[in-house]
């Protein structure tokens, strides 16, 4: 059974920041996609960010310049960086794991609450 493990989500003002962490598997996780999404009360969840294994990354156009998304597989984790958070960053923020053989994996959710 694959976890993710999320954490590091809160309670922030408009234009704080705040540092999402993602645990993940060890035996695949350096050859696998990572990848952030958001999901806010009656919305659909949709992508924020993501890494490959070569570490190219991806962005939403509403968080680029502001989030930044980082990798470290030497201790499994993934990462996003929030700066100039706005009241409509608001959200569950999931991590996700995408394996071309084990498959598609997610975590369990963390709270991200941006107030002004």
């Amino acid at each position: 059974q694959v976890q993710l493990v999320e954490s590091g989500g809160g309670l922030v003002q408009t234009g704080g920041s705040l540092r999402l962490s993602c645990a993940g598997p060890g035996s695949f996780f350096r050859f696998s996609v990572m990848g952030w999404y958001r999901q806010a009360p009656g919305r659909q969840r949709d992508l924020v960010a993501s890494i490959t294994s070569g570490d190219s990354t991806n962005y939403a156009d509403s968080v680029k310049g502001r989030f930044t998304i980082s990798r470290d597989n030497a201790k499994n984790m993934v990462y996003l960086q929030m700066n100039s958070l706005k009241s409509e960053d608001t959200a569950v923020y999931y991590c996700n794991l995408k394996h071309s053989i084990y498959g598609n994996y997610w975590g369990q959710g963390t709270q991200v609450t941006v107030s002004s």
